[in-house]
């Protein structure tokens, strides 16, 4: 079949800037996308703090970008994916990209970020119509690009890129971009929207909304997730909206970049390892004990934590299971992460109070964060709710066994472990409470002492999965023709 031109608008792309999952997606399924044979660009906003090397280059014009009272301009900086020949395009602008920060500052979320990711989308726009290079579909991610449909449905419907399809990503429908009214002039859109309840909730515009209306095609980052979605539950109020988009929504399961992260060659790790030779991995547990602070005894299970500390993330949970798993078994625990303010203090505490048991270290740092995952023996992410999860793919991809609550994609990826039956990559828990989580580490804790043989199973089979984005890349060729064929049935 013909390859498609396919561009992403993203508020970050990995590895130039990152806040989330969002990042390692942009970052690596256009590259797949380009291998499959398909014409991929990316364009994501210029931050001041984006450091740029010698294969960066500005383009000759400036840019236009209707917003405002007056047309406003941008400098576009081209470079590509690293490890392809992906264009990546950033748009330089002072008012709007200049800061260091993404989403948030100092003191909150900036009081702009309406007008910073309007111009973002007329700019990312504004550039195809600049270098001559119209998509077929144009893939754009969370509330950041909401008004990306809405400007190809409405005021550019009658230019070449009216013709484009657009799939529209939600990587978590909990942050949806609520902003005034005031964005509807200043994106140049027209009022008729807002009355149309195509923009409008609860008395303000919603970015989120927008983008779920107007797209022509949905797609969320686990099939589990896109059905939560659809619920009052794990809607966020915009359930209704996307029961009534329900045939045109999909889940596809998010991928890691199976090259980066791969024990045998991750250069961050003190030793290498693969699924025939772990010899490796004992190698890293006893560094992580050492640079945590732990005793170093290989007989021991090491349960190992990397998160933002928040009680969507439910480590509110495993704060509360403290005594009852330090107290009670035989086991180390390891922590990365911050986040709330309490919740930093309980660990720091428990750190304190297990000293030689429990290591954990407040903030983040990228090499201690793989090094957890390839010491570790298990890997616990009791999530109250979780779109997708990363961490979860590449801990099974270091053999370390994940412990996770059964929601979104956590469900999609572990498969819950049978005893005696040969099946199983982790261990599933489904009441979000400290006692059946407590319940479910005694139970991994059992399994480590009492059935070495079915752990060691347990393990290659987890190794053993597949979660490279060559998988959900056929799947989302798929989703862009179907919205491609969609389009053009529109009219």
């Amino acid at each position: 079949m013909q390859p498609l031109k396919i561009l992403f608008v993203t508020p970050e792309v990995e590895p130039f800037v990152k806040v989330g999952g969002l990042a390692d997606m942009t970052g690596a399924l256009p590259k797949d996308l380009a291998r499959l044979g398909h014409d991929v660009r990316v364009v994501s906003p210029a931050y001041g703090s984006i450091k740029r090397d010698a294969s960066w280059r500005a383009l000759d014009a400036p840019l236009g970008v209707d917003v405002g009272r007056e047309a406003q301009w941008a400098r576009t900086w081209e470079t590509v994916l690293p490890g392809s020949q992906v264009p990546a395009y950033f748009l330089e602008n002072h008012d709007h990209f200049a800061r260091p920060e993404v989403y948030t500052g100092p003191w909150g979320a900036h009081a702009d970020n309406d007008q910073r990711y309007a111009f973002l989308c007329r700019g990312a726009l504004a550039l195809c119509a600049q270098l001559g290079w119209i998509p077929d579909v144009i893939h754009c991610h969370d509330w950041t690009t909401g008004l990306l449909p809405l400007m190809l449905n409405t005021t550019l419907r009658d230019t070449p890129l009216g013709r484009s399809a657009t799939v529209f990503t939600i990587h978590n429908l909990e942050h949806q971009g609520w902003s005034p009214a005031r964005v509807v002039d200043f994106a140049r859109l027209p009022w008729g929207e807002v009355n149309r309840d195509a923009l409008a909730a609860y008395g303000r515009v919603n970015l989120m909304k927008a983008g779920l209306v107007h797209a022509t095609k949905i797609s969320t980052v686990s099939p589990t997730y896109a059905g939560e979605i659809r619920t009052p539950d794990g809607g966020f109020g915009l359930d209704g909206v996307l029961r009534f988009r329900g045939a045109d929504l999909v889940g596809i399961l998010n991928g890691i970049d199976d090259e980066s992260w791969d024990p045998a060659r991750d250069r961050t790790l003190p030793a290498n390892y693969s699924a025939t030779d772990l010899a490796g991995k004992a190698v890293c547990k006893a560094k992580l004990q050492e640079r945590l602070g732990l005793a170093v005894r290989p007989e021991v299970p090491v349960f190992g934590v990397v998160s933002r500390l928040a009680t969507q993330k439910g480590l509110d949970l495993l704060a509360d299971a403290l005594p009852a798993i330090m107290e009670g078994m035989d086991i180390q625990l390891v922590l990365l992460g911050s986040g709330d303010g309490g919740l930093e203090s309980t660990f720091s505490w428990a750190a304190e109070n297990w000293r030689g048991r429990c290591g954990v270290q407040i903030g983040f740092d990228g090499k201690l964060a793989r090094l957890i995952q390839a010491g570790s023996d298990f890997f616990v992410m009791p999530s109250r709710a979780e779109p997708c999860g990363l961490t979860q793919m590449y801990a099974m991809r270091y053999g370390t066994l994940p412990l996770v609550r059964a929601t979104g994609g956590l469900v999609d990826t572990v498969q819950n472990f049978v005893e005696g039956g040969a099946a199983g990559t982790g261990f599933v828990f489904h009441d979000a409470t400290a006692g059946a989580l407590a319940n479910t580490i005694g139970w991994a804790c059992a399994t480590y002492y009492d059935r070495p043989q079915e752990m060691a199973a347990l393990q290659q089979r987890a190794m053993a999965q597949d979660f490279s984005w060559r998988v959900s890349a056929d799947r989302y060729v798929e989703l862009y023709r179907w919205a491609v064929s969609a389009r053009v049935s529109a009219g």
